[in-house]
């Protein structure tokens, strides 16, 4: 079976620039814009904001 166009896998980079990373998939259909998620960063010892990277 083939992966579905609609839910792309896409990298979320820390805006603290420690260089962390997350890896996640989104549909593409009800989240158009970039993702933004609050997730934990071991590096700063904090919750952030990840920002999608292309």
């Amino acid at each position: 079976m083939a992966r579905s166009k609609a839910r792309p896998v896409v990298t979320l980079r820390s805006t603290a620039g420690t260089g962390i990373t997350y890896v996640t998939r989104k549909n593409r259909q009800n989240d158009p814009d970039r993702l933004v998620l609050r997730k934990y960063d071991p590096v700063a010892a904090a919750h952030v904001e990840f920002r999608e990277t292309r």
